[in-house]
């Protein structure tokens, strides 16, 4: 029979010097950020797919390029879980389940609109990211961190684009 549930404390033997607590507590972390940016990535081919007015051609390029950084980045945090020998919790209907991002704006038509709505989204991401890097930091797991970093630095850049945008 599958398993439909994710596991709770199911992890592999593994040589990672770091203890089973904190790995647990970073594998837990990590999987929500799993479904932060899972969601994350689907809003963003949301507004791809429906963009329209004047910017369209720029604004669905942009959007696609954003979804696929955000398709990497999911990569490289279900890669970190299972390098900790815990579990990747990221099927679509989990992260849905568990993502902390606000529902898109199904309404939304024109560029700027789609702009906004992900501007926004990006910034509650940005903001989960930094506080992430900062427990990573306290439980002394540096690699965890320096992920956030990486993941941090690309996303404050297309939150910058993001707004650029909107500037009047």
């Amino acid at each position: 029979m599958i398993s439909t549930t994710p596991p709770k404390s199911a992890f592999y033997s593994t040589r990672v010097d770091l203890s089973l607590d904190i790995r647990q507590s970073i594998v837990s972390m990590l999987n929500e950020t799993l479904a932060a940016t899972t969601d994350l990535r689907t809003q963003t081919k949301q507004a791809h797919w429906n963009v329209k007015g004047k910017d369209f051609y720029q604004l669905h390029l942009l959007f696609d390029e954003m979804a696929g950084e955000l398709e990497g980045h999911s990569d490289m945090i279900a890669e970190r879980v299972t390098t900790l020998a815990g579990t990747a919790i990221g099927t679509v209907r989990t992260s849905a389940s568990q993502s902390t991002m606000p529902e898109y704006d199904f309404n939304a038509v024109n560029g700027m609109e789609h702009v906004a709505a992900l501007a926004d989204r990006y910034a509650i991401y940005a903001r989960l990211l930094r506080q992430n890097t900062n427990i990573a930091d306290a439980l002394g797991d540096q690699d965890t961190n320096d992920l956030y970093v990486e993941i941090s630095r690309t996303i404050d850049k297309r939150l910058w684009f993001l707004e650029a945008h909107l500037v009047k």
